[in-house]
């Protein structure tokens, strides 16, 4: 799918603007929605089905609460309960099936056999954005969409399909009705785009390989320093795989005329995890905020019913990423470090440097990566026992100096590309701007361009990480 996913852009991208553009106001929803079908179904064509139900449930949905909202709050209370039901047990079948009975299986010594179900691309997104459409309908914030080719669009518009943004309705509930692409606005959708291509191919690409190569090393190989490098490596290429993805998603919203929210601002200078979560995947933490932590009662309902919102909140954080029980405890994981830091830690951070703020964060993101990455607990801990010199490995080795030597240059781009160094400067150069936006950058996209297109072809090392959840 994700070579699938990259040829649907770079070849039928062109011909796809080229009707939607040429196509009339009525017929442009009608051209997104085909190209968006043809897109998922070029990788998944039988699940294509799973999400033409969802957006068909939905629509009916929205239409029933709508109507009893305020007449009958009783059978649109119903009505927005079976939408749910509906949409978590298609995500529970497809995604927590098997997990479940493989727990089952080792909690009554049984030997149920596992569905062994391929996990439909971009269901869990898709699946939020279903579910938050219904209850937005069922709060009055969005009038139920009276056309299901509109609302069909809103579930399957292909840039965001199948790894994000998080796109709530009422963002773009005018833009499916009445858009209109500027110059201006196309220009800068190509450079978004384009920086997004490059974050992924180019940056995440390449990181990657040098964490698959540590990652194959058995622990009696690692160095403590090599370790660090390897997690820092994954880390930087989780960031510029999903932050990639998500630029090229808004860049070709942006193309087509839509607007959609800003995923990543730059996490890595955080100086605390809840700033990271402020500034990681912000979507999703906005929708748990919006629909599971407020509802829950949030801060209002004491201090010790905050911090239970919390587990609540981050233990299905972590369950969304993953069945297994490695993203639970990662999920767990940051829920108690924010209780903690909502318990007074914050408080004392602000009073410390903010260098060690920004380490204070640093090793904690790091070890989150462990337990993010390896599904198996154990190895997680013998993983964490060689980064803190547990296990009795040399702090260096030749392999690391190789490692570090040859990924010297990669890890430099890869750190500037991840904090808003060259933004503050192009700030700061007032006088340039014009020389800058005008030269510089499209020079600079052109460049990502010819090198992502010559490395795609010459290579088949090609991961999308957040297509798996």
């Amino acid at each position: 799918m994700v070579f699938s996913s990259l040829l649907f852009l770079f070849f039928f991208l062109p011909t796809t603007l080229l009707l939607y553009f040429c196509g009339s106001r009525k017929m442009k929803n009608g051209i997104l929605l085909i190209v968006s079908l043809i897109f998922y179904a070029w990788g998944e064509p039988v699940y294509i089905f799973l999400m033409i139900f969802s957006a068909i449930t939905d629509y009916f949905h929205g239409l029933f609460i709508q109507k009893y909202r305020l007449t009958a709050p009783l059978k649109a209370k119903l009505g927005l309960l079976s939408s749910i039901v509906i949409n978590l047990s298609l995500l529970s079948f497809f995604k927590y099936a098997d997990f479940l009975i493989e727990n089952i299986n080792n909690l009554f010594g049984m030997n149920v056999n596992a569905l062994d179900l391929p996990l439909p691309i971009g269901l869990s997104f898709y699946t939020f954005q279903t579910m938050s459409y219904a209850i937005d309908v069922y709060r009055g914030r969005v009038k139920a969409q009276q056309n299901p080719l509109t609302l069909a669009l809103y579930v399957c518009l292909f840039p965001q399909l199948i790894a994000g943004p998080i796109v709530r309705y009422e963002i773009i509930e005018h833009e499916l009705k009445n858009r209109r692409v500027t110059l201006n606005q196309f220009s800068e959708g190509v450079k978004i785009f384009l920086i997004g291509l490059g974050k992924k191919v180019l940056l995440a690409n390449n990181i990657g390989f040098l964490w698959s190569e540590i990652q194959q090393q058995s622990p009696a190989e690692l160095s403590v320093l090599s370790a660090w490098m390897g997690i820092a490596a994954f880390g930087l290429q989780l960031y510029f795989d999903f932050s990639g993805y998500s630029d090229m998603a808004i860049g070709l919203g942006k193309m087509f005329g839509f607007n959609f929210p800003q995923n990543f601002n730059y996490p890595f200078v955080s100086r605390s995890i809840s700033d990271f979560w402020r500034r990681w995947h912000m979507t999703l933490g906005g929708w748990f905020r919006d629909y599971v932590y407020i509802p829950l009662g949030g801060s209002r309902k004491g201090k010790y019913r905050l911090y239970l919102n919390l587990f609540i909140v981050w233990g299905l954080t972590g369950l969304w990423h993953g069945a297994a029980w490695n993203f639970v405890a990662w999920g767990l994981y940051f829920g108690v470090l924010i209780a903690i830091e909502k318990a007074g830690l914050l408080v004392l951070l602000e009073k410390m440097h903010p260098i060690f703020q920004h380490i204070y964060a640093f090793v904690i993101i790091m070890i989150s990566w462990v337990l993010f990455v390896f599904e198996d607990l154990s190895m997680s801990f013998t993983y964490l026992e060689i980064m803190f010199g547990f296990s009795g490995q040399a702090l260096v080795n030749e392999r690391f100096m190789y490692d570090a030597y040859t990924n010297a240059i990669l890890f430099l781009l890869a750190f500037i590309g991840s904090v808003p160094i060259l933004k503050t400067l192009r700030n700061k150069m007032t006088r340039w701007h014009k020389v800058i936006d005008e030269i510089l950058i499209p020079v600079f996209c052109l460049l990502i361009l010819v090198l992502s297109t010559a490395y795609l072809a010459d290579d088949s090392y090609n991961p999308f990480l957040y297509f798996r959840f």
